[in-house]
């Protein structure tokens, strides 16, 4: 059975230890770019690998030019993941801390960009896996190396320069998956400017997930993001968050949905605001959550 959205604690125990699988670790905190490998190396899956996301899973930041988290290039995430042990016979699995909002999603989208379908995100992160009583080990492990080998899929990212005209066309959406209060401009703890994207709705990923940090079903979010669409076409709405990466939870969700692919504007936020001449909302637009 392959897995492309999400896989449980209990499927994923099933599994542990096949060479065709690769588990990644992806906890992180931006407030705390180390936290993640400290927490990594005190207790992990087994056979689990660590991805960073500023230094594995994000570009070199071009002041003036990018966002917080801009994507790598296609040869420096090959590398990695060949790295990581990863070719087209490997099922991966990603998981975060609790509900893969940070870079479990991120991994995930990546490796579907680059046109590997086989990897899911645990559900319930690795709180599900120790609630279960499963095995943690500590330390750094790695995998023996594969050949990864990328197959693009343009069609999944949207650049600022789209953004700019598609935000304003009836057949297409632009979503906004921050808290609500970024969106509305009230508040703003990590980028400059504060506010939206004109013509964008709100979308929170916080959202995807209940207060266990489980996905909802497949029902209940195809019934969420259907308030969001509207008419819009799935593959028709674009995604954006602060910097790229949370954006990627909804498109797990939408596609976890049975909705298809949306698209992600992976500059989201920060890069949209490196510009100062492009426009800034803030309101109380209506809103998609």
């Amino acid at each position: 059975m392959e897995y492309t959205t999400l896989i449980s604690a209990t499927d994923l125990q099933q599994h542990l230890g096949r060479d065709d699988w690769a588990i990644i670790d992806c906890r992180f905190a931006l407030d705390n770019p180390e936290q993640g490998r400290e927490q990594y190396q005190q207790a992990h899956i087994p056979g689990a690998v660590y991805a960073h996301l500023n230094h594995d899973l994000s570009g070199e930041i071009i002041p003036g030019k990018t966002g917080r988290h801009p994507l790598p290039t296609i040869d420096a995430i090959t590398s990695v993941f060949s790295t990581w042990g990863i070719d087209d016979r490997v099922q991966v699995v990603a998981y975060d801390a609790k509900d893969g909002a940070m870079a479990a999603a991120r991994l995930w989208w990546l490796l579907k960009w680059l046109g590997h379908p086989n990897v899911a995100v645990l559900d319930g992160g690795l709180t599900a896996w120790q609630a279960h009583g499963y095995p943690t080990a500590t330390g750094t492990e790695q995998r023996a190396p594969r050949t990864f080998v990328a197959g693009p899929r343009p069609e999944l990212l949207v650049s600022t320069d789209a953004v700019a005209g598609l935000s304003t066309m009836v057949d297409h959406k632009v979503i906004d998956v921050r808290a609500p209060a970024r969106y509305r401009g009230e508040v703003e703890p990590i980028d400059p400017v504060a506010g939206h994207i004109p013509g964008a709705v709100s979308c929170p990923f916080s959202d995807n997930v209940d207060a266990n940090g489980y996905f909802l079903t497949p029902e209940a979010l195809r019934s969420r993001f259907a308030g969001v669409l509207g008419d819009v076409p799935v593959e028709h709405a674009i995604f954006y968050c602060g910097s790229g990466v949370t954006a990627a939870h909804n498109l797990l969700a939408v596609a976890h949905a049975g909705l298809g692919d949306a698209r992600l504007y992976a500059g989201s936020w920060s890069e949209w605001i490196a510009d100062p001449e492009r426009p800034v909302e803030k309101s109380t637009s209506p809103a998609g959550s």
